[in-house]
């Protein structure tokens, strides 16, 4: 990493500016950020033994997670002037792009030909271009834009700091801070407070990035100090002394929904049962257990030489799982290594890898891996699920006063890290393939696996400091005109499948595929598009569905990652859960409507990130980088809006489809801000295949 580091000292304009840390070597750059950028109201006391509250902090906007969604939140509400508390399980602002380690930015081609996105996330791709003086350092061929995690972090943060300096508001910033509960209104309706729980490490113990998630989350979670962090319990809460329900809003931004958990509004997990909105759902009655794999990221060097390879103890049981693809002409390593390639010291020239041209890797590239037969963990059984359904966390006293702890398996944390770490191992040493077979997979020990508080994923033990989720706790928004049992953006809304395919005749029952097709023809009816056409003609949506009280946008494929069939998704022989794939396909470019950010019965709750109102198979398309920030910016602008106006979420939109002016107000706000609600006219009224 030697021209890495170089690069860090030498080029780094954008950071330097400005900044406390200008010109420090990359090693004093990241200490800084570690120990120093959190002391931001984030002085820890030695002795947290009780669970009264040592500090009680004052907030406008109480926004939980800060990955891409409450990041975008935070900067909405700081340029609006507002303070806004913003908590993180881990020490880094980002989710995706820092902390998850997955920092190649999926986008969709027409937006991004376009550059349709918030105004946020455009500074933060520019900002990323001027840093490295090129979009895409890593020269990989998934993404227009591979860098490396850290850069991720220091970025976004400091466009954080930028925003409250700008928009007058305050940031008040707590990492390695949990939600542990939050105080309801006497008639549950809002959420009066919320107590937290942050650690630190202990002095003489390590640093809090030496250990991997499942040895440290129970802790996290615990009010007592423990042998290994030190905690301080803090009770977030209005500013206001006035006691209105619009004295402050609290935004749902945690990777898995943990605030949908706690404050238990409805909500689905999994598989939703079949119906004429998700017709290519495969199951009947639906499944909570079957939800998207997660991820551990990690990165690789190429080096000059080889490398020793330490075989991890636990390789022969994830073995099995290990795999190229199904396609042969996929099965070569430099096309996985450049995939997600996130640093190139120099641009190599092109050369052909089987079925495509590549840069060719060079010593010091470095690589990220997230590749579904490779660290994609996959459980999809009530026996290792990751995250609890409802059900579950009745059982485990989670829903119990002071009894939450996150509501993950553990286990399954430690399982998906194992096979992260075995993974490696397999693409350096490994000769067995899952998919292809034996006599395909060749050793590749030209590399090393880069760990360090100063690797790209921060952390001592190399793997990523939070798993990359695809998919957590999905509300169910409150009923409306047109969705008379809960809001919700389905399959049918966005694909752009050919619902006239035999598939669909052969396995719908008669009454559903009828249901579906006169849902189709109702919906196309409503907009005059190029392909208007009598309801008998028409064969496939034309376009995603339009949304009165849209607040963002999406564009992204239904991008699967199914459960597994069997448990633990290791077993030799596994397969993915069948069916799950039908539904895996094009999506028209799409509405994000307010109506999928307000949850049923808590009014001060505002929800974004990858737990609003959709389906299981819509939520596969809403959830990469672009929606998230878009999400978040909807959320952070409407909570300020709220705020301003003394008005409740839900009342912006309790009397569609009538006009609503305030709802237009908003809309007008987002716009005006650079923040779009809709795509232009030409990429949301054409057909996509």
């Amino acid at each position: 990493m030697g021209r890495l580091r170089k690069h860090q000292e030498n080029s780094g304009k954008l950071l330097s500016q400005k900044r406390t840390h200008e010109k420090k070597p990359l090693k004093r750059i990241l200490t800084s950020l570690f120990l120093g950028i959190i002391s931001l109201e984030t002085t820890l006391p030695l002795v947290a033994n009780s669970r009264n509250p040592q500090e009680t902090v004052n907030c406008d906007m109480l926004i939980v997670g800060a990955g891409l969604a409450g990041s975008a939140a935070a900067y909405e509400g700081l340029l609006a002037g507002k303070t806004v508390c913003l908590t993180e399980i881990t020490d880094w602002v980002g989710g995706q792009i820092s902390s998850q380690g997955t920092s190649a930015l999926d986008e969709g081609k027409r937006q991004r030909s376009q550059q349709h996105f918030p105004r946020g996330y455009n500074t933060l791709r520019q900002n990323i271009a001027r840093l490295y003086n090129r979009q895409n350092p890593g020269e990989c061929w998934v993404s227009e834009s591979c860098f490396l995690p850290y850069h991720g972090h220091q970025l976004l943060y400091q466009q954080l700091k930028e925003a409250a300096q700008w928009g007058r508001g305050t940031l008040k910033w707590f990492p390695s801070t949990v939600i542990k509960d939050v105080e309801l209104s006497e008639d549950g309706k809002l959420i009066n407070s919320a107590i937290a729980i942050q650690h630190s490490p202990k002095p003489g113990t390590p640093h809090l990035n030496k250990e991997p998630l499942s040895q440290t989350i129970e802790d996290a979670y615990s009010y007592e100090n423990s042998q290994r962090f030190n905690k301080k319990i803090i009770r977030f809460e209005s500013k206001s002394k006035q006691g209105s329900p619009t004295d402050w809003f609290v935004i749902e931004a945690t990777e898995t929904g943990e605030i949908v958990a706690l404050a238990d509004v409805p909500y689905r997990l999994g598989l939703d049962p079949r119906s004429h909105l998700n017709p290519s759902s495969p199951t009947e009655k639906g499944d909570p257990y079957c939800v998207q794999g997660f991820t551990y990221p990690f990165a690789m060097e190429r080096t000059a030489t080889p490398q020793p390879q330490t075989k991890p103890s636990f390789y022969e049981q994830y073995e099995p799982y290990y795999g190229y693809d199904s396609d042969r002409r996929m099965a070569y390593f430099d096309l996985v290594f450049t995939y997600r390639r996130i640093w190139s010291n120099e641009q190599g020239k092109f050369v052909k890898v089987g079925p495509m041209k590549v840069h060719e890797p060079t010593p010091g590239d470095i690589s990220m891996q997230n590749w579904v037969w490779g660290n994609d963990y996959r459980p999809g059984t009530s026996q290792d699920n990751l995250v609890y359904s409802r059900r579950q966390l009745e059982q485990t006293g989670q829903l119990e006063p002071g009894g939450w702890k996150g509501g993950l398996r553990t286990d399954a944390l430690r399982k998906g890290e194992e096979l992260s770490k075995g993974f490696y191992y397999w693409l350096v040493a490994g000769t067995t393939d899952s998919r292809l077979g034996y006599g395909v997979k060749r050793p590749h020990p030209n590399h090393r696996f880069l760990q360090g508080l100063d690797s790209p994923m921060g952390t001592s033990h190399g793997l990523s400091k939070y798993p990359y989720i695809r998919e957590g706790r999905r509300i169910i928004g409150r009923p409306s005109y047109d969705h008379p049992q809960g809001f919700t953006i389905n399959e049918i809304d966005i694909s752009t499948k050919d619902y006239w395919h035999d598939f669909y005749r052969t396995s719908l029952p008669r009454p559903m595929y009828q249901l579906v097709w006169s849902t189709i023809a109702d919906l196309e009816s409503k907009f005059v598009t190029a392909n208007d056409r009598p309801s008998y003609m028409i064969t496939r949506r034309t376009h995603a569905t339009v949304y009165p009280d849209s607040v963002g946008v999406a564009d992204y494929m239904i991008d699967f990652h199914p459960c597994m069939a069997l448990s633990p998704p290791e077993t030799r022989g596994n397969r993915e859960r069948p069916g799950v794939r039908v539904a895996h396909g094009g999506a028209h470019p799409a509405q994000i409507p307010l109506r999928a950010l307000i949850p049923q019965k808590v009014d001060n709750l505002i929800v974004s990130g990858k737990s609003i109102a959709t389906s299981h198979i819509a939520a596969a398309a809403y959830r990469v980088h672009g929606f998230e920030w878009s999400v978040g910016a909807a959320a952070g602008t409407l909570a300020s809006f709220s705020l301003e106006q003394g008005i409740l979420p839900y009342q912006l939109v309790d009397n569609l489809p009538q006009q609503e002016a305030k709802l237009q107000q908003l809309r007008r706000r987002l716009e005006s801000n650079g923040n779009p609600t809709t795509f232009p006219r030409d990429i949301m009224f054409s057909l996509r295949r």
